[in-house]
């Protein structure tokens, strides 16, 4: 999984011109499902994303989680985060999950995260969103489950 994570004052998704999702100051995730990835990898996501200390606390320096200040999180599916450029001019995805399991994958990846008690808004999946987003500082940070490496000791 892969997860790019942008700090917001506010973000909205847009399909068809209505809103889906919106939240206020949080996080705003980019999410990527790879083919293979699970609970595990979700699980793991999520507690980085929570733990994460990226906000501001009143001396002005990053020490404080998206908990600790009352955000929220915004999940936007992006398969394009396993777009691979090394080769050639046409990004090659075969590292995204197919969309029969991404999309129950993706869905699994926001149940999780619900269950966290944090608000939690979406987009929707395989649709042509449009993203509208303040990026606070900006702070914006890609995130890479460990992959083959223990999770243990991460």
């Amino acid at each position: 999984m892969r997860a790019l994570l942008q700090r917001v004052s506010r973000a909205e998704v847009r399909v068809d011109g209505q809103s889906v999702g919106a939240i206020g100051k949080g996080i705003l995730v980019f999410a990527g499902v790879a083919a293979g990835d699970g609970e595990l990898q979700f699980r793991w996501v999520i507690d980085k994303i929570r733990g994460l200390r990226i906000f501001d606390d009143p001396q002005g320096r990053m020490n404080l989680s998206v908990e600790e200040v009352g955000g929220a999180i915004l999940l936007v599916s992006q398969f394009t985060l396993f777009g691979e450029c090394r080769k050639g001019r046409r990004p090659d995805f075969t590292g995204a999950a197919p969309v029969a399991q991404a999309g129950p994958l993706f869905e699994r990846f926001v149940e999780l995260f619900r269950q966290t008690g944090l608000v939690v808004e979406t987009g929707t999946f395989r649709a042509m969103m449009d993203v509208e987003l303040v990026n606070d500082g900006p702070v914006t940070l890609l995130l890479e489950n460990p992959g083959d490496f223990p999770l243990s000791k991460r």
